[in-house]
């Protein structure tokens, strides 16, 4: 699966080392940054995987930051994106199962490493259960209308 990656100054450390189990998982990982901790401002970088995730040049986005709360709320700004902020891995599943979340967002600051891995292997290994789910996501696509 192409998968978009980026974090902010908080999420960086966590970033790197997921870019490198998703990689290792055998994903195709681009890695839209930051290059270092250096402060950065995280919509910027929520931006860019939400718009990668949006134009269909990547599957599915992931974005870590202090909390994962700020990414989540840019990078819904996106049009076609329904991010999801998730510290555990059965709200990964139901993310993807009922809302067919495309984006999800981590804490680098108060969820382990070892949990992000396993929320992100639910995330991704989740597919949209479809059905009653369908109408409901269709209607949440269609606020970005009005």
């Amino acid at each position: 699966m192409r998968i978009s990656i980026a974090s902010d100054h908080a999420g960086f450390e966590q970033k790197q080392r997921l870019v490198d189990y998703l990689a290792a998982e055998g994903h195709d990982v681009a890695d839209r940054g930051p290059d270092s901790d250096a402060r950065v401002d995280y919509p910027d970088y929520a931006a860019l995987v939400a718009r990668d995730v949006a134009r269909g040049d990547a599957e599915a986005g992931v974005l870590v930051c202090g909390t994962g709360i700020g990414m989540a709320v840019a990078a819904n700004k996106v049009r076609g994106i329904r991010a999801v902020n998730v510290i555990n891995t059965q709200f990964a599943a139901l993310a993807r199962e009922h809302n067919d979340a495309n984006v999800v967002t981590l804490s680098g600051r108060f969820v382990e490493l070892e949990e992000n891995e396993r929320i992100l292997d639910a995330f991704l290994s989740t597919g949209f259960g479809g059905g009653r789910h369908a109408g409901r996501v269709e209607k949440i696509m269609q606020l970005e209308d009005n």
